[in-house]
């Protein structure tokens, strides 16, 4: 962050350079402090100072964040802020800003804003013109990531995907053809699912698990999207929080192209209505079905317009 950003906040910089931990309290703004995802002792330094200076930690949970705050020792007032009260908090955190006061916002574990609320939070200190800092540290994310073994030079995090397997398959269709590793949050109930579908839409592409990050039991499961959805299905849910990594497709991957739906397509119409034939590759592929129906209408269209092989009467 640039020191002539009007937005930003100096914190705990000397002359000698910047201060293992902030000694005194932290100029007037809001922090965003990064908290750990499983052990812990995954705190900075840093941290640790802004959150017991500050005039009010803002947080998801405010037993979650209780429990950090009492293994360091720190009384700071705790504010409850989520997505179902946020709209009505905003104002209220803003206008304490705006007022001078230092304010910490913490997630239940890792990065705030990251699948987490507070980007609207954010957008409006920016817009007013408020002074805004982080403080990095634990993402379960990019720890998920580096521990895959996966390719890292290019990667997306895409939260959570659908709950339901149609939309999920869509969802998943539209990140098909991103030469990046895809990085997912998923619940445990629905993980033997879930990469069942990735299966089907992105083909069986090189994957990882990873549960536990941090603790105690850490597991990193790793292997193809078909071993992993084998596993799963027939040892059932794990235990832990989850982060699901997949690579990239790579050259001759297994992923569902337009002439695999084209195929597809032309199998089902020649048993089936238009209709019901994209309802079916729709469902199979996870293509979007209003994309199928397209197609399927386009290559009817075509079979139609298309002349008769050589040596058939056309009836003329």
């Amino acid at each position: 962050m640039s020191p002539t950003d009007s937005n930003s906040i100096r914190a705990g910089e000397s002359e000698e350079g910047t201060q293992a931990e902030v000694a005194s309290k932290p100029d007037p703004g809001l922090y965003l402090v990064a908290t750990p995802i499983g052990n812990a002792a995954d705190i900075t330094l840093r941290a640790l100072g802004v959150l017991r200076a500050a005039d009010a930690i803002a947080c998801e949970d405010t037993r979650v964040t209780r429990k950090l705050l009492s293994a360091h020792g720190i009384g700071t007032p705790m504010i409850s802020y989520h997505e179902h009260n946020a709209a009505k908090m905003r104002p209220v955190l803003l206008e304490r800003l705006g007022s001078g006061e230092t304010i910490a916002l913490v997630s239940d574990a890792g990065t705030p804003l990251i699948s987490d609320p507070g980007y609207k939070l954010v957008r409006e200190c920016v817009a007013a013109g408020l002074p805004v800092t982080t403080l990095p540290g634990a993402c379960a994310p990019v720890t998920a990531l580096v521990l895959s073994g996966l390719p890292s030079d290019r990667f997306l995090f895409a939260g959570f995907l659908p709950p339901k397997s149609a939309a999920r398959r869509s969802a998943a269709h539209e990140l098909m053809g991103l030469k990046a590793t895809l990085i997912f949050f998923e619940s445990k109930e629905r993980l033997a699912a879930m990469l069942t579908d990735l299966h089907a839409v992105l083909g069986n592409r090189e994957a990882a698990v990873a549960r536990e990050l941090t603790k105690y039991f850490e597991e990193v499961r790793r292997g193809d999207l078909a071993t992993l959805a084998a596993h799963y299905t027939e040892q059932g849910p794990p235990k832990g929080e989850i982060v699901v990594v997949v690579g990239p497709p790579a050259e001759g991957s297994g992923a569902v192209d337009e002439a695999a739906v084209d195929r597809a397509l032309a199998a089902a119409m020649a048993r089936m209505s238009v209709r019901d034939a994209a309802s079916e590759v729709a469902a199979e592929t996870g293509w979007p079905r209003r994309q199928v129906y397209a197609r399927a209408l386009e290559l009817g269209r075509a079979a139609a317009d298309a002349p008769p092989p050589d040596g058939e009467d056309d009836g003329g």
